[in-house]
């Protein structure tokens, strides 16, 4: 509903406009001010949409109260009445941006016409603002899930790095040459977490939050050149901690990998941040990789140390075989080297935890490993690490065994019939009961694709359809295919089809019109 204010030192003027105005605007709602002062002060109470203001009045006159309100209110337009048809006054009057002059009297044809321009004017920005808003909100959610995805695609899979380059320039990151990968060690259930964390990071402008996974959520962080980066890190981590309001929690911890220098590196680093996190009891509530004690001298700690990174692989892909001779590898070498059977035990234990953990990162709910009984010699510890290796590998098969047999029917048809809507992995391994990872997994394994590539070949091949109808603009088939800024949407199609959009519409009418001459 539209507002008007009427402002006029003789009251006469202001009924009459009144009349004329309310008899052709029925549901614009009107109010009057007598002189220019008052005019200000109900500016901010009324907020008017127009303002019909007599530039002569007593006291301050209607140029000065519209310099006034406009300062204030820049929202607010207003339409200037006098008697006086000077040169000065239409001067100054467009000079504060006025929208139109009306000179006494004037005719009420002239006034209802004048009126209902201005408000035609802001009935077509309001509607603009919503649009732009409703964009605006929509872009954001899209992000998001770029950021979720980028992330994922980063720590848990080869990316295409055409996708990988034209999400990363969607985001909004202040890019730098080196990054590190934090990992945040949240208690069972801590979901409603997720979305305060996010935030924390997002005000930063310095890092991409990964989704959820178990207990464990990723973030990868970009070096700020102004900071060290220690404390970098641990103002983060503090940020992080404090959504909790339990700083000194047991339950809270955070593992920070070292600094790499590209993005391809980034696994590592975030290989390095869950290493990090694997002893969650001390006091601080967050630890540096660097600060990880060695965890032995000799071949079998520098065996665990180098193999640390490939056994996060390996249990992901499901290469439980190559798991178990890592295992017995360490066992052996240790052995070869003398240490006592307790300390190989723990260290072949901690090794499990970090294989639980993993387990616990892609979604499978599997027991805390702990050897029943403390072994007597190095075939019982081979026996018992076999046996709680072949329970790990239990839970994952019946995790996936169960699934995986329709599972990527299931998920090419969702993509098929949804490529329109944004569709993220964490969404796709809702619908069908598996992690993100794994299903990254299965694209490559089944299709030889990312999941990406293939939802981007279902976007294209429906706006190379949508491109035959000439009645359709560039700008709608981006939205109708499921992008949300159409040079993004130009950029992505001339990738996959070698021409830009309007190209290919060219060559495709071009070829209909050659087609109904013969």
């Amino acid at each position: 509903m539209m507002k008007l204010l009427i402002v006029d030192d003789e009251q006469l003027e202001r009924d009459g406009l009144q009349a004329i105005l309310q008899k052709a605007y029925p549901e614009l709602v009107i109010k009057q001010s007598k002189n220019g002062k008052l005019a200000v002060e109900m500016a901010s109470e009324f907020k008017p949409d127009l303002i019909m203001m007599d530039i002569k009045m007593p006291g301050m006159s209607g140029l000065e109260a519209v310099e006034r309100i406009s300062a204030e209110h820049p929202e607010i337009k207003f339409v200037m009445i006098t008697a006086f048809d000077t040169f000065d006054y239409a001067r100054q009057a467009i000079k504060l941006g006025v929208k139109d002059y009306l000179l006494k009297p004037s005719k009420a044809s002239e006034i209802v016409a004048t009126v209902g321009k201005v408000l035609n004017q802001n009935e077509e920005e309001r509607k603009f603002l919503e649009a732009s808003q409703a964009q605006q909100n929509s872009l954001q959610k899209a992000l998001t899930l770029v950021e979720t995805d980028v992330v994922t695609q980063l720590l848990f899979d080869h990316v295409h790095e055409v996708h990988l380059d034209m999400l990363v320039e969607m985001l909004d990151i202040r890019s730098t040459n080196e990054k590190f990968v934090m990992s945040v060690l949240l208690p069972e259930g801590s979901g409603s977490y997720y979305s305060a964390i996010k935030e924390k990071v997002r005000k930063t402008k310095s890092g991409w939050v990964g989704a959820l996974y178990g207990r464990q959520l990723p973030i990868i962080v970009f070096r700020e050149p102004e900071k060290s980066f220690r404390s970098q890190a641990i103002s983060l981590a503090k940020d992080i901690l404090s959504v909790s309001k339990l700083e000194q929690g047991t339950e809270w911890f955070i593992g920070v990998g070292n600094v790499c220098g590209s993005l391809e590196e980034i696994r590592q680093s975030y290989q390095e941040s869950l290493i990090a996190t694997m002893d969650s009891s001390l006091p601080v509530k967050y630890r540096f990789y660097a600060d990880v004690p060695d965890i032995g001298e000799g071949q079998g700690g520098k065996l665990i140390k180098q193999g640390e990174k490939l056994l996060f692989d390996q249990i992901r892909l499901g290469q439980w075989e190559q798991v178990r001779t890592y295992a017995m590898d360490i066992i052996q070498s240790y052995e070869n080297e003398g240490a006592d059977l307790l300390q190989i035990q723990q260290r072949v234990l901690e090794l499990l935890w970090i294989a639980r953990r993993v387990m616990s990162e892609i979604g499978i709910e599997a027991e805390t490993p702990f050897y029943t009984f403390q072994a007597q010699d190095s075939r019982q510890l081979r026996a018992e690490t076999g046996h709680l290796l072949d329970q790990m590998k239990q839970s994952y098969l019946l995790h996936y065994g169960q699934l995986e047999a329709d599972a990527m029917h299931q998920i090419k048809q969702y993509i098929s019939d949804h490529s329109h809507q944004d569709i993220s992995l964490e969404a796709l391994g809702q619908k069908v009961g598996l992690s993100p990872i794994y299903i990254s997994k299965m694209f490559k394994e089944k299709l030889g694709v990312n999941y990406i590539d293939f939802l981007t070949e279902c976007r294209i091949e429906k706006a190379k359809k949508l491109l035959a109808d000439p009645s359709k603009s560039i700008k709608e088939i981006t939205f109708e295919v499921g992008y949300h800024e159409p040079n993004y949407f130009s950029k992505v199609f001339k990738k996959n089809a070698s021409v830009s959009p309007k190209e290919y519409r060219k060559t495709l009418l071009g070829k209909k019109s050659l087609a109904v001459v013969e």
